[in-house]
């Protein structure tokens, strides 16, 4: 997801605006060079390519069922939830999903209110059939903020895992670029409070790219496969969005991300295709993203 980070690539092309040198300063460099497909033996299964329904949230608002049912049909088996059941409740939607041959196995569900919420989080998931529940987005300048959420967070993966799910976190940029103080970074308090026996990461790989990138750093995928290595937390769910050179999000494939490089260090049990401005439509960028992690090897 995407929350209030500046115009998108669309939205300039459309204004007719140049983009400069300034306006692709810092931005990650082209993916390296990588041996040819006939020495890649690796692939994707199938069933582990998921889709983030916040990418096609516009085409939901319109037809939730609609949307649904092409996701189905370009073969997608699972979908990642946001955004609410759209009318219906937890077991109608199960019905509906299950009469298109699509699981939801993960959604993203912000930190319940008080304890009778996370009981209802907790009840809907089970419901839904799903083995994952991720917190999609924090931010705060306080490390104090950050401390109290990453306890909230560990009460609640433990009621999580005693339901038999997984409960996760997932990352945007800024987690790894706010200076929370003598350089400690909302990513160093997250990483250090949560508990790995309880709580997973599901890592945006475009936003820690991003991250990368903020931080000035010479290779954003090496930062991004050294974040994945250091964390004592498990990364079970990747976020497989691609970025153009001047730093938007991209259809998977036509951007400069060498995800080849991080599927080959890290499998995950997840690969779930997002792009929060779809560069065409977000039918096109789904079916983009699904041909994309269908083909690729690593």
């Amino acid at each position: 997801m995407c929350y209030g980070y500046g115009p998108s690539r669309r939205s300039l092309l459309a204004a007719g605006l140049g983009l400069g040198t300034a306006a692709i300063a810092g931005a990650a460099a082209p993916a390296a060079a990588t041996p040819p497909h006939h020495h890649r033996r690796r692939r994707i299964p199938p069933g582990q390519i998921s889709m983030q329904l916040w990418t096609v949230r516009d085409d939901l608002a319109q037809d939730y069922d609609a949307t649904l049912t092409y996701l189905a049909e370009i073969g997608y088996p699972k979908v990642e939830l946001a955004l609410g059941y759209f009318g219906r409740t937890a077991k109608q939607l199960r019905e509906f999903l299950d009469g298109l041959g699509i699981r939801s196995t993960s959604s993203h569900d912000d930190i319940s209110a008080d304890d009778a919420g996370l009981e209802t989080k907790i009840d809907n998931a089970l419901t839904l059939g799903q083995s994952f529940m991720v917190v999609p987005y924090l931010n705060s300048d306080s490390e104090d903020q950050w401390k109290a959420w990453a306890e909230r967070m560990n009460v609640e993966a433990a009621a999580a895992r005693e339901a038999g799910l997984r409960y996760g976190y997932h990352n945007h940029a800024h987690e790894f670029t706010t200076d929370l103080g003598g350089g400690r970074t909302p990513w160093d308090v997250l990483t250090s409070e949560l508990d790995p026996r309880l709580v997973h990461l599901e890592i945006d790989l475009y936003w820690a790219v991003t991250g990368g990138v903020g931080r000035g750093v010479r290779d954003p995928v090496r930062f991004t496969l050294d974040v994945i290595r250091r964390a004592p937390q498990r990364v079970l769910q990747f976020h497989v969005k691609d970025r153009h050179l001047d730093g938007d999000m991209a259809d998977l494939g036509t951007g400069t991300i060498d995800f080849r490089r991080i599927f080959d260090r890290h499998r995950v049990i997840e690969y779930i295709v997002e792009n929060d401005t779809p560069d065409v439509t977000p039918r096109r960028t789904s079916e983009v993203g699904y041909r994309y992690l269908r083909k690729v090897r690593f």
